[in-house]
């Protein structure tokens, strides 16, 4: 079943003068864009500030001065909004779906039918998706529904930031809506009014001709486009200048080995392509239009570029078993949507000794299958607190950036330190119960997890202090780690907040933060 992410940024124009604008005002001062309505000037598009001083669009330019002293007011640039619009669905393109088009003027629209998994799930999805735009600076609401038109007035008229229509739940969702969530034109709408038609769900259970003999095929042709009961393709945005291979077809194909075949023929091209241009395919987008206009999207990608056909080739065959062909597939695409310099090397020889083992195959086809974020490595930082001391990176990154933790891991890097650490380091450190004779003896017994285990042999105090130059809190700071084994030959790596005497180091409480075996 087809799924579909509708993107709503209902201050786009505000938000889009704020991020590229050099004259911008601040965030606190409020802003509106002013357009011409006949003779007067007019609020084009208000930010959040501006609306909740009651500015309103439409409102003149001269009454809104009045109303909010200190306005900030600038010119309205509607095709400069419409590229930038563009622009942000091709960096959509790069992180969720082959498959994204511009909704104008104020939104865009996903296919993301086959892609959710990658993601965690749709709810998960369109959380990632709002606080990727929130950390570009554009404010987004977002819904997917089985249709266009349903996840459009979902979005908009939805209520909340994220709504997820479940399948088939298109027409419950659309009935209590108000008729602007149709896509139709406001003079339509006002007729519709005028005949005693409030809700979506009053166009749904009366007849379809005399709708369509006297407001034209458009509001039919919208409430059928919305239920899924009327085809509306999305034709994907594509860059300026890609590294792309097509292939049209006189006669539809459906069979998988005839898919398969051309898809091997398709990457041929597209690899000499990419050798011509000194390039490697980081992620390749194949695009399937069928003979009823609805496109299948296959998204693979690379852990670095990658210009070999029978690679390439198997990650994409791979993933035959989610297009679905319909009646027939009549126009394929092969687009390389990330690129990097790759240039031609040489194999090591035999004869200079053994080879290292190339494994970027392997972890290329476990990203493809479970979702590029699953498939990860730890990486050492420079911090001598425990959960600090490690980070993600991805399997074959030479450096990577930890965002969360602010800090740079170095290629080439080691873990520093003689003491030892334990393979399984909890995400959180969970609160024990425990015993002990002195301050700086391990406890004789500790609770976790409601099982009672009796220490046999121990090992510390480790003692590590916070790391003041990053939180004032922790400028006093203390922990005493001990490794501990039980009756069962079970090893834990416990601590204690604090140095045991000086309550301003810490609470004194204890705590598991990893197991040894």
């Amino acid at each position: 079943m087809m799924r579909v992410v509708s993107l709503f940024l209902p201050r786009w124009p505000t938000d889009r003068f704020r991020r590229k604008s050099a004259c911008a005002p601040p965030s606190e001062t409020p802003l509106v864009l002013a357009g011409r309505d006949g003779r007067r000037r007019a609020i084009a598009a208000v930010d959040a500030r501006a609306e909740s001083l009651g500015l309103r669009i439409g409102m003149a330019v001269t009454k809104a001065q009045a109303l909010v002293p200190g306005l900030a007011v600038a010119d309205a640039d509607p095709q400069a909004d419409a590229r930038g619009l563009e622009r942000l669905a091709l960096r959509v393109v790069q992180r969720i779906s082959p498959v994204v088009s511009v909704d104008p003027p104020d939104g865009l629209v996903i296919d993301t039918t086959g892609a959710d998994h990658l993601h965690g799930g749709e709810a998960a999805m369109l959380a990632f998706l709002v606080r990727r735009l929130a950390v570009w600076g554009v404010v987004a609401r977002a819904a997917v529904a089985d249709t266009w038109g349903a996840a459009h007035a979902a979005a908009r008229w939805g209520g909340t930031a994220i709504l997820v229509v479940p399948p088939g739940g298109a027409a419950a969702m659309l009935r209590p809506l108000p008729l602007a969530a149709l896509r139709v034109d406001p003079d339509r709408v006002r007729g519709l009014r005028d005949l005693g038609f409030e809700r979506i769900g009053d166009l749904m259970d009366g007849p379809r001709a005399p709708l369509a003999l006297r407001f034209g095929p458009e509001v039919v042709r919208r409430l059928d486009q919305a239920l899924g009961t009327a085809a509306e393709p999305i034709e994907p945005a594509r860059a300026p200048d890609p590294v792309e291979v097509q292939r049209v077809f006189g006669e539809p194909i459906a069979a998988a080995e005839t898919i398969a075949r051309f898809i091997g023929k398709l990457v041929a091209a597209l690899c000499i392509e990419l050798e011509r241009r000194g390039l490697g395919a980081r992620r390749l987008d194949l695009l399937c239009r069928r003979v009823d206009d609805r496109w299948q999207a296959v998204r693979v990608g690379m852990g670095q570029p990658v210009r070999d056909a029978a690679r390439l080739t198997r990650l994409l065959c791979e993933r035959i078993g989610t297009i679905d062909p319909g009646f027939g597939i009549e126009h394929m695409a092969l687009t390389a949507c990330v690129t990097e310099p790759l240039a031609a090397r040489q194999f090591v020889s035999g004869l200079a000794g053994p080879a290292e083992p190339d494994v970027s195959g392997l972890i290329d086809v476990l990203a493809n299958r479970v979702g590029e974020r699953r498939v990860y490595r730890f990486a050492p930082v420079a911090s001598d607190v425990p959960e600090r001391s490690v980070t993600r990176v991805a399997p074959l990154a030479a450096a990577d950036l930890d965002a969360q933790a602010g800090a740079v891991w170095q290629g080439g890097a080691v873990w520093q330190g003689g003491w030892p650490r334990p393979p399984r380091l909890l995400a959180r450190p969970e609160p024990i119960v425990t015993m002990a004779l002195l301050p700086d003896h391990p406890p004789v017994w500790f609770d976790w997890r409601g099982v009672r285990r009796r220490v046999r042999r121990a090992d510390g105090p480790e003692r590590i202090f916070g790391e003041w130059w990053l939180r004032d809190a922790e400028l006093a700071a203390v922990r005493d780690y001990f490794r501990v084994e039980d009756d069962a030959g079970g090893r834990y790596w416990i601590f204690r907040a604090g140095d045991g005497e000086d309550a301003q180091t810490g609470s004194h409480r204890w705590f598991m933060h990893g197991i040894f075996a």
